[in-house]
């Protein structure tokens, strides 16, 4: 068994998720870096430090999520955090085209269903399954915590108010995306509250990254804060939550 923590961030390879995984290794936790291209995983770790490892694992494929639980129970015998981080907000969007001009090609009227169901695959049920294979491993753990990499785009609450500025951007895939990934992770609070493990979800921020052509304001190590404070909950801490920095709710 693993003396250190051991930590798996989904999506780890670039952007907020390879911050949270840095982040995490500074607080004395195993990383394993989740990345659908191992080579990026490898290149990922270097950055990370010496207490990272690549670990293949692309959140659409059963196959790959099976054999990287495999490797997790075969090398460490745990897991005492899940962030699932790994999304994408679209396959259509074109390079240099701005998040704005992106949500008017993909109102609810005109959206391509292959485009949304490919967003939710990933963003969706590409979490649902590393929850149900990682989940056993989690039991292992003294106080495992699963932390869900969700955003603010996909509040039913704000959107539902005619004064919320950015509501004409809501639409089916990627803001409803995370919309479902919300109603999950309640789904995965309701079925461990009797347990030890933690479930929750946050909003890192409108984040500089290339999920949004890096239109973003804030900076990475800002979009790492909530997500790490998560994985860090104590025993006091809450479970079924949505959140931003620095543990201000957010309306589901």
């Amino acid at each position: 068994m693993q003396d250190k923590p051991v930590a798996l961030v989904t999506g780890a390879n670039q952007g907020i998720g390879l911050q949270i995984a840095k982040d995490l290794v500074t607080h004395g936790y195993t990383v394993l870096i989740g990345s659908r291209n191992y080579e990026r995983g490898q290149a990922a770790v270097a950055e990370a430090g010496p207490n990272a490892h690549a670990l293949q694992l692309d959140v659409t494929d059963q196959a790959s999520i099976n054999a990287a639980a495999e490797r997790v129970r075969n090398e460490f015998g745990r897991l005492d955090v899940l962030v699932n981080n790994a999304a994408i907000s679209s396959t259509s969007k074109q390079p240099g085209q701005s998040v704005e001009e992106y949500a008017k090609l993909n109102r609810a009227s005109t959206v391509s269903l292959d485009e949304v169901r490919r967003i939710w695959e990933t963003n969706v049920f590409g979490v649902l399954a590393v929850y149900q294979a990682m989940l056993p491993l989690l039991r292992q753990s003294a106080a495992a915590r699963i932390v869900n990499v969700s955003s603010g785009a996909g509040s039913l609450g704000r959107v539902a108010d005619p004064a919320f500025p950015l509501r004409h951007i809501f639409g089916p895939g990627y803001s409803a995306s995370k919309t479902a990934l919300n109603a999950m992770t309640l789904a995965m609070a309701i079925e461990l509250e009797s347990t030890n493990i933690k479930v929750n979800a946050c909003s890192p921020g409108f984040i500089k990254t290339n999920l949004n052509n890096y239109e973003g304001t804030g900076s990475v190590e800002e979009g790492a804060l909530e997500p790490v404070r998560l994985a860090l909950l104590g025993q006091d801490g809450p479970t079924g939550t949505f959140t931003r920095w620095e543990d201000e709710t957010i309306p589901w």
